[in-house]
């Protein structure tokens, strides 16, 4: 590993090296950093670029500052091609090996290792340095696949781990990156693009697009396509852009069974379901399931799903027939998400809730809607939770101009001002 040793040099923070940081998510990093001086492995899951990356440098270069030897912080980055070399746990160990006989670092040493599912068999190392009592060390590691790190972290590091899942850009990161006011237009023009964190380094329309169609290939043929030999790499996409362009609408696997025959394509409900779940796995899309909100249990049968970040549509499928409303549904989708909330699609006799949001002993009743234009919409919007016959928290959420007073114990909440609500 002595030839390697450089590569490991160039990425980290010794000598006075720091690497780019990005802009400061200090939400996320407090949270993480709460958990800080645990023996517990701390796990950053979520989408391939959507800020993990900057987030474990940011933790490390606050862990510098406040008085930790750069030397004693360990980071690699497994889509760096310099890593390429690592190709197994064993790699990985021998590279730890080198580094401390190198710099002999003095204490606990930070390992941060990102893109971690690229490490063949890291689960077994992970497990041995986090219950290492020779030595103390203090782990963080991120991924882009939930069902590949949630099932080698139950197996391997049971009860011995925190996850964190990192989201695109909110609104408030939004407007504090581009140094927007909080109001409605800026929340129009953060519904009209993206909130990948490097989407806003980039100078024109043509370079977005090409960035986001970069990630969404990335994503489908060295997440899904090469990992699982996926023998229809055309239908799996397609699957992606039916579920972007049907974001916010209840759908069925019999629903786009239907769509792809009455199209001429042949597939079967298990191989769609197949497709589905490895799309929901690298956190491209999400389903949101129904619940019954009389009988406390959740529906089979037919889902929502929604998209991680509104750029998918916004800058590779703009053609399709696709409202205001059903992004703004999916932006308040995720920022119920974001703030930690358990969410569904409620269901009361043949009335829709937008979500039922559960956190804790906190449970709330959102329905999203463009604008309250006039009677008749406030009645659609206002009515379904007025049926709901119990006393917990009622809200529209809207795009309008001003608030409207209280009716019937339902708050109206303007979207840009919804993070203040919902906690």
């Amino acid at each position: 590993m002595e030839e390697y040793f450089s590569a490991l040099a160039k990425y980290n923070f010794w000598d006075s090296h720091v690497p780019q940081l990005g802009f400061p998510r200090k939400e996320y990093t407090d949270k993480i950093e709460n958990y800080i001086g645990t023996k517990l492995v701390k796990v950053l899951v979520g989408q391939r670029r959507a800020g993990k990356s900057y987030l474990l440098r940011q933790i490390a270069n606050n862990l510098i500052t406040q008085g930790t030897h750069p030397e004693n912080i360990f980071y690699i980055n497994k889509e760096f091609t310099d890593f390429d070399f690592l190709r197994t746990y064993k790699d990985l160990s021998s590279l730890i090996s080198t580094y401390k006989r190198k710099l002999q670092p003095k204490g606990k040493i930070w390992i941060f290792i990102d893109e971690i599912q690229n490490i063949e068999g890291w689960e077994h190392l992970i497990n041995s340095l986090s219950q290492d009592y020779t030595e103390t060390y203090e782990l963080f590691i991120s991924g882009s696949n939930s069902k590949m790190l949630s099932g080698e972290l139950a197996t391997f590091l049971s009860g011995r781990y925190v996850q964190f899942e990192i989201l695109p850009f909110s609104f408030s990161e939004y407007t504090g990156m581009m140094k927007k006011e909080q109001v409605k237009q800026s929340y129009l023009d953060y519904m009209e693009t993206g909130a990948l964190p490097e989407l806003f380094e980039l100078p024109n329309e043509e370079s977005r697009r090409n960035y986001i169609s970069a990630i969404k290939d990335t994503v489908l043929l060295r997440d899904i396509i090469q990992r699982h030999s996926i023998k229809d790499p055309k239908l799996l996409e397609d699957i992606f852009v039916y579920l972007v362009n049907n974001a916010s609408n209840l759908v069925s696997i019999n629903n786009i069974v239907n769509y792809f025959k009455s199209n001429g394509r042949k597939t079967t409900y298990e191989t769609l379901s197949t497709y589905l779940g490895y799309i929901e796995d690298t956190f491209l899309i999400h389903r949101v399931d129904r619940y019954d909100i009389r009988g406390k249990d959740t529906i089979v049968g037919a889902s929502k799903y929604y998209a991680n970040d509104l750029c998918f549509k916004n800058y590779l499928y703009p053609g399709f027939g696709y409202g205001l409303g059903y992004k703004l549904e999916n932006l308040v989708y995720l920022e119920l998400r974001r703030a930690g909330y358990d969410i569904y699609v409620g269901t009361l006799r043949n009335k829709e809730i937008d979500f039922v949001a559960k956190k804790a002993d906190r449970l709330i009743y959102v329905q999203s809607t463009y604008i309250l234009i006039d009677e008749q919409t406030i009645e659609r919007e206002y009515a379904p939770l007025e049926a709901i016959n119990d006393h917990y928290e009622k809200i529209v959420v809207s795009l309008d101009d001003i608030a409207l007073p209280s009716r019937n114990g339902i708050k109206h909440v303007l979207v840009w001002k919804l993070k203040d609500i919902i906690g």
